[in-house]
């Protein structure tokens, strides 16, 4: 049997070329809490892109290297990095065994990867992925839409929230922004 320790909840909220990401610093193995101050938003490729993960947090990381080099190879193009990983993720024998999700942004364009293959553009402003990924959804969603809040301030509290309601998501929160 496989030990996997899991990531949890990432957000990503964007106003025009202003983007935000955020996500809980809890690592869990089983139903018990190993760290609560992890790192799952990062920036990538001297600060231009940024990427967030969810599930185990070994092959995050293994991803996160690969998406690094594909973004340095593809010279920033972060779609066509995206389907490099993707295809690489998706075929490769090992890498195909790996568990866990990806959100990636730079000023322009949010994808959400998978290993199964997926490379999608979330619709509106908000993508999130992980345990408490719906909650963190309706709650970036709702302040996107009720109020005059940045995209920082709406990402941290829609993790706030999440945390609130989801047993594998807690409030130490990571926030990236990019754009002015």
């Amino acid at each position: 049997m496989r030990t996997l320790f899991k990531g949890t909840t990432i957000v990503c909220v964007r106003s025009g070329e202003r983007v935000a990401m955020a996500g809980d610093g809890q690592v869990t193995l089983g139903s018990q809490i190993i760290k609560s101050g992890a790192r799952k938003v990062r920036r990538l490729l001297n600060g231009r892109v940024l990427t967030g993960f969810a599930g185990s947090t070994a092959d995050a990381m293994t991803l996160l290297e690969r998406f690094e080099n594909c973004l340095e190879q593809e010279k920033g193009d972060l779609m066509k990095a995206a389907v490099k990983l993707v295809r690489e993720w998706r075929t490769d024998k090992a890498l195909r065994r790996l568990e866990a999700m990806m959100l990636a942004a730079d000023t322009k364009l949010t994808l959400l990867l998978s290993g199964a293959g997926d490379i999608l553009e979330p619709e509106g402003d908000v993508a999130s992925i992980g345990s408490g990924s719906g909650y963190a959804l309706a709650a970036a969603r709702a302040f996107r839409e009720g109020t005059d809040w940045p995209p920082e301030r709406i990402a941290q509290r829609a993790i706030e929230l999440a945390s609130e309601i989801c047993i594998y998501t807690d409030d130490v929160v990571t926030l990236e922004v990019l754009g002015e």
